[in-house]
């Protein structure tokens, strides 16, 4: 294992902050990156990223890694130290108050200008990747934010596979990824035993993922077949705020290194076991809103398929007395909910996993 900081500039007067990063196996070939809590208060993968680091040491003294694995055990600096009132506040960016998983650079365009390929396709994808390099370079790096992005976008660039770690409020083991690469989302899912992968190719803003996988479709749009849908990647959901435990971690990480296992980066890793992973499309995935504030009494339980017009809870007014059930606008598959049992007028307090795309425009959360 080699182990190296990249530090972030901009943080203030007598303030400094890197970002620590873990290789694995041997540089100069196929690359996967796996990334833990990008929003810094999603503390579940930062769990899976320890006993990830361990089994990965194990795994090169053992000579069974082929390729890099790259690891950021904690991949925001900048939202790990963001308390307030002794909360942490690591999905916003307090300077800015841009979402950490938002607004990554498109790097499609620029790089489309600068590129000139062949007919070798293994040549072809070291230019590209090189023009993406560039363009990237050329993007405003002048805050901590703007460079933190910029490291993250750079070492996922010659990644064949990216992981991107997070968790939900409540939820089960979900996971994002694009309809080009459905399958091996799929494996990912039977992999991790996750019920339900969410599938859109943009669903706005441009998160981490997205910036990694679609800019070759973007990239094959402009130039054409010869270039490679070089990038899996997806972003995985370790259930819900609360599940910390090292058991769930090392189940998680295991399932994690079979993936790899199968995408060609370690030998001799085992087979996943035969498991139902629903694919949905993300503009299926409904929300159950509050019409009035209230205390939420959820009345099923996650993971469980659900009818439209089925009651999940009830939102209870604690000063009217006033009881009203919320149901749920799809059949679909109830998979993540609000950790707060309270809501205020108009707030998402459940998530429905539909199989028809009902919606347009934004897809994800802010």
């Amino acid at each position: 294992m080699q182990i190296h900081h990249h530090p972030l500039s901009g943080a203030g007067v007598g303030v400094t902050r890197q970002v620590t990063r873990l290789h694995f196996g041997a540089s100069g070939g196929r690359r996967a990156l796996l990334q833990a809590s990008l929003h810094a208060d999603e503390i579940p993968p930062m769990l899976v990223a320890q006993q990830l680091r361990g089994r990965l040491t194990e795994l090169e003294a053992q000579g069974r890694l082929r390729g890099e694995i790259v690891l950021l055990p904690a991949c925001n600096p900048i939202g790990l130290s963001q308390q307030v009132w002794g909360r942490m506040q690591g999905r916003y960016e307090l300077a800015s108050g841009q979402n950490f998983n938002r607004l990554y650079a498109d790097l499609a365009a620029r790089a489309a200008e600068l590129v000139s390929l062949g007919d070798a396709p293994a040549e072809n994808l070291a230019r590209l990747r090189a023009a993406l390099h560039q363009a990237l370079a050329e993007q405003p790096q002048r805050s901590e934010l703007q460079q933190l992005r910029a490291h993250l976008l750079g070492l996922a660039i010659d990644a064949d596979v990216v992981l991107d770690l997070h968790c939900d409020n409540d939820a089960v083991m979900h996971l994002y990824a694009t309809p080009q690469h459905a399958d091996t989302g799929a494996q990912l899912g039977r992999c991790l035993r996750a019920p339900l992968a969410l599938l859109a190719e943009e669903s706005g803003d441009f998160p981490f993922d997205e910036a990694c996988s679609t800019l070759w479709f973007k990239l094959r749009d402009k130039l054409g077949e010869r270039v490679p849908l070089a990038c899996f990647s997806a972003t995985v959901e370790h259930r819900g705020e609360t599940e910390v435990g090292h058991a769930l971690a090392a189940q998680d990480a295991e399932g994690l290194l079979r993936f790899l296992g199968l995408q060609g980066f370690i030998d001799g890793m085992d087979q996943p076991e035969p498991f139902e992973v629903a694919q949905r499309p993300l503009a299926g995935c409904m929300h159950v809103h509050a019409p009035h504030a209230g205390v939420v009494v959820f009345a099923d339980t996650l993971g469980r398929e659900v009818a439209a017009g089925e009651r999940i809870a009830d939102l209870v007014d604690p000063v009217s007395g006033e009881s009203t059930p919320l149901c749920s606008p799809v059949d679909g598959l109830h998979f993540a909910r609000e950790l707060q049992r309270w809501a205020q007028a108009g707030q998402s307090v459940a998530k429905v996993a539909g199989r028809q795309a009902l919606r347009s425009g934004k897809l994800l959360s802010a």
